[in-house]
Order: C-alpha cells, then sequence, then structure tokens
C-alpha cells in the first residue's frame, strides 16, 4: 500500500501538481530507512520541475535530513549545502551540515558549520524571544481564524520551539492537528514529549481524543489549576443573595457567551421564554462576541435582564454579578471559547452550576453542582465529576420554533446521487477521530455504492480524508463535503441523508437534535465520557434507543444492514415523525420545569448548610497515569472492562509512588 502511495506521490511530483507542503505532508508517514530510493526518486523528481520554488530550500532540507537517516551522509551533506545556497539565512542546513561532519570525523568543518549558524542568528535575549513568539502566535490566531490550518500549525510549532512553557499555544496546536484529521494528533517532537504533550491538551479537546473520563477529569484539574489559577483580593459579598435566602422568587443567572447565533443559542432560545417568572427572576449575563444578530434579538426580551459583561473586566463582572443578588449562577461555557472561568473562580454567586456549555467535569473548587440525566452520567459514573449531579429527563433543551427555509434542495442540488444510500455526519472535523473513520470507511466498503455526506472544512483536510479513504481501497468520491450555509438552509437539507453516523468519542449534540428534529435517523454508539454519550440520551429522549450501540462492531453491522436494507432507515423515519411533538426530547415546557425544580433543591441545599464541596482528590496522581497511556494506539471505548484498566495502571504506579486512598477507584491500597 505504502509504494503505490509514493507511486501516486512521484507522479503528482514529476507533473507539477504538488506543493512544497503537500509534499512534506505526503512524505511524512514513510521510513527513509526503508523507502529512501523511492523517496529520493520523489524529492528528485519535485526539485526538477520547480527550479524556481520559493520553497526549495525546504525541500532540500526536508531531502538531506531523510538520506541522513537513511545512513547516505556523503549526499545529505551535499543537499544541505545546496539548502544554504538556496537560502543563506535559513539556519537548520548549517547545525545539520555540522552534525553531519561530525559523523564524518571532520571535526574543523563541523565547527565552522556552526559557527556559521551561530553569525545568521540574531541575539538571542528574552525580550527577543517573547516578541517572536508573540508575533507567531498573533499570524496563528488570525490563520486558525481564517480555516488556514497548515500555515497555522507551522506558526504555533515555530512558537513551541523557541518557549515550550507556552500553554495555550500548545493547546491551540493540538487543537489544530484534531480539526485536520492529522493522525497521531499527539505527535513528540525535538525535545517535546508524549506525556508533556497530553499535560496540554484543553479540557474541550481531550473530550474528542479519547473517552477516558476519569483523565478528563484530571485534564480539568490541571487546566484550571495551570491556567484559571487562584484569584488574587478580596472576594464579592453574597449579601445581596442572602438577603434573599426565604424568597420565594429565585433570581437566576446564565453566563454565555453564546446567546447568538451559535449551537448554545439555538438551544437555549425557546427555554427563556418559558421561564416560570411567580419562580424564577431571569439575569443573562452576556460575555461573547460585540453585536447582535438575528437570535440573540430574539432572547433579549425574553429574559428579565440582560446584562453585558463582555466590556467588563472578571472584578468589575463578579461585582454586578454579586450586587445582583444572583443566588444560583448557570455557566453556560466551562472550558470552551471566550467562557469567563476566571470571573467564576471570584465566586460571584453562593451556587455555581456547570450545565450545558462544556460536555464534562470543569473539576474546578467553585462549581457546585452538574446537570445532566440519567444516560449521560448514571449513578456508577458520578465518580468521574467533582461535582454532585443532577438530572433532567432529558439534559438539552431544544427550540421548537427553530426555522427552516422553506424551499428544500434536490439530491443532485446538493451535490448527492440520486438513488444510492446516503450516510451523513455534521460534526466538525475534530471530532472525527482516526478510529471513528475508518469504521465509516469499513461500512462504504461493505455497502456498495453508498456514499458519506461531511460538513465542509478546510480544502487540506477535505484532501486528507480523501487521500486516507483511498489508500484503503474506498473512492474519495464517495466523500461528499456540504458546504457550510444559514442554520434554516442546513436544516432543510437533511431530510436527503438516510442515516447520519454519529462519531466517536464525542458524539453529535445540536447537531443530534437537528437531525432528530428534521427527521433523519442516527446511529450512535455510547461510551463512558459526557460528550460520548449525550447522543445516546438524545436518540432514547426521541424514542428510539435502540440505535444507541454497545461496541464498535455493532455500530458498523447496524449502519451496514440500514445500507444494505434502506427500508429500515425509513421505517426509523417514520417512527420520528409520528412522536416528534410528543417525545421528551422535545418537550421543552417539562424541561424548563425540571430545571426550575433542580434550582429550588439547589438553594434548599444551600439553607440547609448541605452545599455540595467538588471532589478534587489525586487528580495530580490520575493525570501523570492517564497522560502516560498511548490513546491513539488502542480505542479506549472499545475497552470492555475500563475500572479494571484503570486499577492495573494504578497499581503499577503505586508500586513505584505510593497512592493516598480516595474513594474514586483506588479504594485502598494492598
Amino acid at each position: 500500500m505504502g509504494n503505490d502511495l509514493l507511486g501516486t506521490v512521484l507522479q503528482r511530483a514529476a507533473d507539477g501538481s504538488l506543493d512544497a507542503a503537500d509534499l512534506a505532508r505526503m512524505l511524512q508517514g514513510f521510513d527513509p530507512r526503508v523507502d529512501i530510493e523511492r523517496m529520493s526518486a520523489v524529492y528528485d523528481a519535485w526539485l526538477t520541475r520547480n527550479p524556481k520554488d520559493k520553497l526549495r530550500y525546504a525541500v532540500l532540507f526536508n531531502y538531506g535530513v531523510s538520506l541522513t537517516e537513511a545512513g547516505q551522509l556523503d549526499k545529505a551533506a551535499e543537499l544541505m549545502s545546496r539548502a544554504i545556497e538556496a537560502k543563506p539565512g535559513f539556519v537548520p542546513p548549517y547545525i545539520n551540515l555540522g552534525r553531519l561532519h561530525e559523523r564524518r570525523g571532520a571535526l574543523d568543518q563541523a565547527l565552522t558549520s556552526w559557527n556559521d549558524a551561530l553569525l545568521k542568528m540574531g541575539e538571542i535575549t528574552d525580550s527577543a524571544i517573547l516578541n517572536k513568539t508573540t508575533t507567531l502566535n498573533q499570524i496563528a490566531r488570525v490563520l486558525e481564524s481564517r480555516y488556514q490550518d497548515a500555515p497555522a500549525e507551522s506558526m504555533l510549532r515555530q512558537s513551541i520551539d523557541l518557549d515550550r512553557n507556552q500553554p495555550e499555544a500548545l493547546q491551540h496546536y493540538l487543537a489544530l492537528r484534531q480539526r485536520q484529521c492529522l493522525w497521531p494528533v499527539v505527535q513528540p517532537w525535538g525535545r517535546i514529549g508524549h506525556a508533556e504533550l497530553m499535560r496540554a491538551i484543553s479540557p474541550l479537546s481531550i473530550g474528542a481524543y479519547t473517552d477516558d473520563p476519569m483523565l478528563h477529569l484530571a485534564s480539568g484539574w490541571n487546566y484550571n489549576k495551570r491556567d484559571v489559577g487562584t484569584p488574587q483580593g478580596p472576594l464579592p459579598s453574597h449579601w445581596a443573595a442572602q438577603e434573599r435566602r426565604d424568597h420565594p422568587k429565585l433570581r437566576i443567572g446564565y453566563l454565555s457567551s453564546d446567546l447568538r447565533n451559535h449551537a448554545v443559542g439555538y438551544l437555549m432560545a425557546e427555554l427563556f421564554e418559558l421561564h416560570d417568572r411567580d419562580a424564577v427572576e431571569i439575569f443573562a449575563y452576556y460575555c461573547g462576541p460585540a453585536g447582535e444578530d438575528s437570535l440573540q434579538n430574539r432572547i433579549r426580551p425574553t429574559v428579565d435582564h440582560w446584562v453585558p459583561v463582555n466590556g467588563m473586566n472578571d472584578v468589575t463582572a463578579a461585582q454586578r454579578i454579586a450586587d445582583d443578588g444572583i443566588q444560583i449562577l448557570v455557566d453556560v461555557n466551562g472550558y470552551t471559547k471566550d467562557g469567563r472561568t476566571k470571573l467564576l473562580a471570584r465566586r460571584p454567586a453562593p451556587v455555581i452550576v456547570n450545565w450545558l456549555g462544556f460536555p464534562g467535569s470543569m473539576g474546578s473548587p467553585y462549581h457546585h453542582y452538574i446537570v445532566a440525566d440519567d444516560w449521560i452520567i448514571p449513578k456508577e459514573h458520578e465518580i468521574y465529576y467533582s461535582e454532585k449531579v443532577l438530572r433532567l429527563p432529558c439534559y438539552q433543551p431544544n427550540d421548537r420554533k427553530r426555522t427552516v427555509a422553506d424551499k428544500a434542495p434536490t439530491r443532485e442540488e446538493a451535490g448527492l446521487p440520486a438513488d444510492a444510500m446516503v450516510y451523513c455526519c455534521f460534526n466538525g472535523s475534530h471530532k472525527i477521530s482516526r478510529f471513528t473513520f475508518e469504521r465509516w470507511l469499513t461500512i462504504l466498503g461493505r455497502v456498495p455504492g453508498s456514499v458519506l455526506w461531511l460538513l465542509s472544512s478546510a480544502p487540506s483536510t477535505e484532501q486528507r480524508l480523501k487521500e486516507y479513504a483511498k489508500a484503503r481501497g474506498i473512492s474519495p468520491d464517495r466523500l461528499i463535503f456540504a458546504p457550510k450555509m444559514a442554520n434554516p438552509q442546513h436544516l432543510a437539507r437533511y431530510p436527503l441523508a438516510d442515516l447520519f453516523l454519529d462519531s466517536a468519542p464525542y458524539g453529535a449534540h445540536t447537531t443530534a437534535s437537528d437531525a432528530l428534529w428534521m427527521g433523519v435517523p442516527m446511529l450512535t454508539m455510547s461510551g463512558r465520557s459526557f460528550a460520548s454519550r449525550v447522543c445516546g440520551s438524545l436518540v432514547r429522549a426521541a424514542g428510539l434507543p435502540d440505535l444507541d450501540c454497545a461496541s464498535p462492531e455493532e455500530f458498523v453491522d447496524r449502519a451496514v444492514a440500514m445500507g444494505r436494507d434502506p427500508s429500515i432507515a425509513h421505517g426509523y423515519r417514520g417512527r420520528l415523525a409520528a412522536s416528534r411533538d410528543r417525545s421528551v426530547l422535545f418537550d421543552t415546557p417539562l424541561l424548563v420545569k425540571s430545571l426550575e425544580k433542580l434550582y429550588r433543591e439547589m438553594w434548599e441545599d444551600l439553607r440547609a448548610g448541605r452545599l455540595p464541596v467538588p471532589d478534587l482528590a489525586n487528580l495530580e496522581t490520575y493525570l501523570e497515569v492517564g497522560c502516560a497511556v498511548d490513546h491513539e494506539a488502542e480505542e479506549v471505548q472499545a475497552i470492555k472492562d475500563y475500572k479494571g484498566w484503570w486499577r492495573e495502571k494504578l497499581a503499577a504506579y503505586d508500586a513505584l509512588r505510593p497512592i493516598p486512598t480516595d474513594k474514586r477507584l483506588w479504594k485502598k491500597r494492598r
């Protein structure tokens, strides 16, 4: 298979359809110690075809590195010299040429080469490093926002090479690799090791990386301790909330950056309209981007108080929330973009709740409750959460007034075959793990003529997925990418699909509700973590519990069976249509009533002195043990005895460094 791919790369290098970045990426997976002859043919063909390319120096350097790894030192030295000639200011070939001279015993030449490298470098000072890393990170941020993921990743890697102590740069670097479907995502290099990268993954990204809820909890705790930190100065008093201690109407605050045209905003829009104003007084603290849109204009009049805090610092915003007498503050962001966790660290309300925005435990000392349901967090899974777990009939609210475009496209207009089995997944590309994609390809391979309809991403990512499919015997034409559209038009095209295939371990959330609302059945596979169980909760609440599979094998077999007999999927479509308006999933009044009941329980806990204290015991140990695992070599979601798997690792660790007793997996030492 590798030789076939190298043949394809050689042809593209010779015909000029391969730029320098694509060349580097496509050769990345080959071992020069085995494939150097054919790799050399590729490099030579590209260099012949591109005599004036501005990145020729980088190709010469990469070629020299490959020859070095293959032990062809003389030719490698020649390539390094040519790279220097092509770009005298490029420092790495001087360093590598010095190493080659040293390996060949030419020490004087090695010293000369290294001295030349030093002359090419500017003075290395703290301010110079800070200025360069800041510039690189700013460029990367803008490129990322424009979905120019590959150059953004390159900028971040350069920045990290200069300064490894940049948690935010490392987080963005790994998130970009996820979004580009660059597998393995965690790829050590130079002085950056596996465990160091694992510790740097953001709590949101790790939910899409592995179905390991104990590691997720430890990761959240680590992020909170390292990146959020401990607030300085006095905390606001809760006198205003305490004065309302016996008041029949609770003051509820929702803190969110997403009360706008955003997935969370679409979920919550009707909720604000349905709150019982005799029971609760609603404050919306908006911390998102400035500006208005149609959804925000709908939400603002339906809350009692709309308070923008996006222009306030954490101290001012926390004081405002406290002065408003908020009794229960709902964090609808968690560790997501534009979230204000440092504000929450100032404890602006006596009760703080984690709900809806972040699919997992915060691992913080100030989030007292997490709201879920019986399926997402069953009783035996509470050990993976620092918060006290409270439950709704179904965790996720929905807007029954969502707008759907009047005109639905045809399959032809959407670029889909008229008569084929159309599988779809409109989750973001960052949720597509290697394990998920290989399952999808297996399904396509077993259902002739079927296609997979995915949401568009960066062109380089789409091409990468097509090449991956081709390497596994699936025609790239069977992957069809749907351009991003406004939500009404996006919803209208859903029924063109026969079956939604969920991703794992981070499954569909708002996307699942959209599909089910539009009558498209979806196949999912619940794991153990929060993000992996939401879709299972939603199909149950929609009255289709049998669409939640117990194993990867069942997921593939069920999808294949429906692909070979489309009437099965059509039967589910009929069941959805018949029960949609009376299902728990779309019973938003029931959810709001149940949520208000939970708020009363929380406040009664506080009044009775039962406010829960977050359980943060031993999480440094769980982080260290979990980060040592190669989660891309084995799919944790497929491990049958997850607790036994963890206990084995803890026992091995305990033999070297005894673990204090806690009330999670490790009940007692031997």
